[in-house]
Formats: C-alpha cells, sequence, structure tokens
C-alpha cells in the first residue's frame, strides 16, 4: 500500500470545511511560525477517505474476528456501553468543574458512578474499599504495592521482600521492584500451582507480601490457596491478587473471602471495555478494612443528602498515584457492563469463560503437547514442542494462523513452559467459532506434519509477513521520506 505522500497529485484538494472551533490569533510570534508552507500531500477527498478506509481494514480487533489472546481477556465490548459512556453528561465533562456547583450541578452524576463503582467492586471482590484512579494493570499493581509498603511502614514492620511464583505475569516483579522491594521467585509444582513447600522455605519475618494470579497463568487454580494467605498472615504478610484472570471466578468465587487482603482489577479485561493497541485501560484497587486508610487520595463520599465530593481528609494515604480520577469513560463502560449482567449474569460469564476453555483443551490434547493436563479455568496452555521437533515453533503457528483469519493466541509465556500457546476464548465467543478456530489449529499441526518448510513463509495473506521485529524495535523508521 501506498504512503498517503506518495499518493500525492499537485494542485488536487477535497472540500476543507469553512469555519473550525480552534481560535485562530493572528499575532503569533513569528518564531512558532513555519517559513515555508507544510509538505502536505495534495489529494481529493475521495483519496483520502479510501486511503484511511484502507488502513483502517488493515485493523484487527474482536470486532472484526476471534482474538484468543491468553491472559489479556479480549472478549466483545457491547456497543451500549460506548453509547452511554458518550452522552454529553459524561463526555463534556472537565475534571476542573466543581463538586457542587451553584446552578446545576455538572459532575455529581460522574461522581454518583466512581462512588457506585466503588460499591459494585466491593460486593463483587469481597474488599471493604477501592480506588477508580490507576490507568491501567500494572499501574494498579504499583498502587497496591505502595498500599502494602504503607501499611508495613505505618506498623513499624521491617519488611524486605515480596514472594511471587514463576509464572506470574512480568509486571508483578517489576512494580515490586518500583515499590522498593526486593523479589524472590518461588518456583511451581509438578501441578503447574505455586509449590507451597518451597513457599515455606522462603516465607519469614522479612516478607511484605505475596502477589499471586488466581488462578494463574497456566489457567490452574491453586488447591491451597486458602492455607498459603493463612502462612502469609501468620508473619503479617498481605496477599496480593493479580485481578488479570478475574475472568475466570467472577461472580463465582471473591478474592476477599479466599484471603486476599489487596486486589487490582483490570476493567479494560474481566468487565468488557475496549482492550488492545496500549490503552486505554482502567485498574482500580481494592483493599480489605484495615488497609483503606492508605488509598490515594482523594476519596468519592456520599452526604447524608445525597451529593457527592472527593474526600482529600485522609492523613495516611498514598497520595496522589494519577491526575484525577482514573479513565473515567472506561469506568463507565464497566459500569453499563455489571449493570446489565447483574450477580447471575456475572456467574455466567465465569462458568462460559471456563466451559470454552475446557472444550478446546479437550479438542486440541491430542495434537499439541498438554504439560498440564488437569482440568482448567478460563484458559489453556499448549506446547508447541512436539511441532518444534520438525522445525516449526510456537510464532510459526502463530503466523499460520493469520493466515487463517484468526488472531494469533500468546506465545512463549508463561515461561515455565516450552514453546507455550496461551489461549484464552473468554465466554462470548459462539461454539461455532470455536469450532473454526479448533480446526484451523488441527489442520496446521497436520502441516506441520507433512510440510514444515511452508510456515517459513507465512504470513502470505498479512501485508507484512516477517519484520525483524528486534529491529523494528531498537531502529524504527515512522518518518516520510517525502
Amino acid at each position: 500500500m501506498k504512503l498517503i505522500f506518495d499518493k500525492s497529485m499537485p494542485g488536487r484538494r477535497g472540500v476543507m470545511p469553512a469555519e473550525s472551533d480552534i481560535p485562530v490569533r493572528a499575532n503569533l510570534d513569528s518564531r512558532f511560525l513555519r517559513s515555508e508552507p507544510a509538505a502536505l500531500p495534495e489529494l481529493s477527498e475521495l483519496d483520502v477517505m479510501r486511503h484511511f478506509t484502507a488502513l483502517s481494514e488493515m485493523n484487527f480487533g474482536v470486532d472484526s474476528g476471534f482474538y484468543p489472546l491468553g491472559s489479556c481477556t479480549m472478549k466483545y465490548n457491547p456497543k451500549i456501553n460506548e453509547q452511554l459512556c458518550a452522552l454529553p453528561g459524561f463526555a463534556n465533562l472537565h475534571p476542573l468543574l466543581p463538586q457542587l456547583s451553584t446552578g446545576r450541578d455538572r459532575v455529581q452524576g460522574a461522581l454518583a458512578v466512581l462512588h457506585h463503582m466503588d460499591m459494585l467492586l466491593r460486593e463483587i471482590c469481597g474488599m471493604a474499599a477501592f480506588t477508580m484512579q490507576p490507568l491501567a494493570g500494572a499501574h494498579g499493581e504499583l498502587t497496591g504495592v505502595i498500599v502494602m509498603a504503607a501499611y508495613h511502614k505505618a506498623k513499624g514492620n521491617d519488611k524486605t521482600t515480596i514472594l511471587i511464583p514463576d509464572s506470574a505475569h512480568g509486571t508483578n516483579p517489576a512494580s515490586a521492584a518500583i515499590a522498593g522491594y526486593d523479589v524472590k521467585t518461588v518456583p511451581s509444582d509438578e501441578n503447574g500451582v505455586m509449590d507451597i513447600d518451597a513457599l515455606r522455605e522462603v516465607l519469614d519475618e522479612t516478607t511484605a507480601g505475596v502477589m499471586l494470579t488466581c488462578p494463574n497463568t497456566l489457567g490452574l487454580f491453586n488447591p491451597h490457596i486458602a492455607e498459603i494467605c493463612d502462612m502469609v498472615h501468620d508473619v503479617d504478610g498481605l496477599m496480593y491478587y493479580d485481578g488479570a484472570n478475574l475472568n475466570a471466578i467472577v461472580g463465582r468465587s471473591r478474592p476477599g473471602d479466599i484471603g486476599f487482603d489487596i486486589v487490582h482489577l483490570n476493567l479494560h479485561k474481566t468487565f468488557a471495555t475496549p482492550h488492545g493497541g496500549g490503552g486505554p485501560g482502567s485498574g482500580p484497587v481494592g483493599v480489605c478494612e484495615r488497609l483503606r486508610t492508605f488509598l490515594p487520595i482523594s476519596i468519592v463520599r456520599e452526604t447524608r443528602d445525597g451529593h457527592y465530593y472527593l474526600d482529600y481528609d485522609q492523613p495516611e494515604a498514598i497520595g496522589y498515584i494519577a491526575p484525577f480520577y482514573g479513565n473515567f469513560a472506561v469506568i463507565v463502560r464497566a459500569y453499563v457492563y455489571i449493570l446489565m449482567q447483574g450477580a447471575d449474569g456475572l456467574a455466567r460469564v465465569s462458568e462460559n469463560a471456563v466451559l470454552n476453555a475446557n472444550y478446546i483443551r479437550e479438542r486440541l490434547k491430542d495434537h499439541y503437547e498438554l504439560p498440564y493436563p488437569q482440568l482448567c479455568k478460563h484458559e489453556v496452555v499448549f506446547s508447541a514442542s512436539r511441532q518444534a521437533k520438525k522445525g516449526v515453533h510456537a510464532v510459526d503457528i502463530a503466523k499460520a494462523l493469520i493466515d487463517r483469519g484468526y488472531h494469533p493466541p500468546t506465545v512463549y509465556f508463561p515461561l515455565i513452559v516450552e514453546e507455550a500457546l496461551m489461549i484464552e476464548p473468554t465466554e462470548t465467543e459462539s461454539k461455532e467459532t470455536l469450532d473454526g478456530f479448533i480446526e484451523a489449529m488441527i489442520e496446521i499441526a497436520k502441516l506441520a506434519e507433512t510440510d514444515p518448510e511452508s510456515f517459513h513463509a507465512m504470513p502470505t495473506s498479512a501485508p507484512v509477513s516477517r519484520p525483524d521485529e528486534t529491529q523494528a524495535a531498537r531502529k524504527p523508521d515512522v518518518a516520510s521520506l517525502a
């Protein structure tokens, strides 16, 4: 596809708006003005429309096809979420508007959404309070660990270490390190969950907490989780819940009831808001009762007469961790989703997510290695080690799926599985879609046996086939030569 500059023809132009809502300043300082006109492409309106429409058709998203990206919960985003968050009363707000205006209240509805969302997430997760400030899952992780550090500092605890399983998301140790803690890795046992005996060996009075994804990144629920929580609490450590995989248990099991003290959620995963392309995200953090005073400022409170305000009177708070009150539009979308589902609907979400993952596990277990064959939760991790012996690796299988119209699953993660293929179908996909994906995976497995060399040219249907991703990251060339 040609660049838009390559399509330019001198003198060609489309219809431009006669007026703009951007004010024009005639007295701009000459230092800020170009000495020569900008070298912009010259095209008709039709050419511009076709160019950007063609670009948009190169994008792949949940609206255009199956997106089984493991540990990311790429589920369909209902369009009613978009319609409601675009209401003028939400979309046209500015965060510096007064909380209580003398005339018509401009922000009371938004504050009500934030407050009610706090209440809903408390009920869903079994927590005492939530903050909506964190702007992504990893940001929520960091917030949770900083709350953990504030708690131990207030108690005078000499805590230096956070324990993390070897199957954890990479952001877990990063968040712990940024918060000032040393990280110790706890290995998994033969069943793919954190080894409780190995945990006993490293757990001591210096342990600030344990960060766990539950179920873990293999899609497996740890049967020892209640005992692990008791062990950590016995040394005055805190249990941190990585909410990336909440889709597996939402509506059926609450992290707070299990024994977790801190929870971060990914509204852009579990609660069906747009996800991918680097954002936007939202990572609210919930805490148990003894940690609520450490949450970031400010907290939305409700008065007796039904008004809402921002409470800054929190002397033990960790301060701001983001400007204002979080990614508000994402919160509104998740709020709509939760209200539409209700308690029964959320329980069906996890039920169908688990059903779909196990359907794929059962259908593909004879075609790909299954290092942990027990029932999984919301995602299943295969290994392409059998195909790798023929020279077809996990990344080759991912490229082959592109040619068959499917977004690849996560590959090479978690690191404890060789040639990992991590598949999360979510609850929103139909059996027909899953069957099509399964047949494509079986076809690929058979092709790896009979014609492994053919994989090296895949994908053949994509605009770009096999870029040098390392060089693209280290030496990006994004400038036009025009």
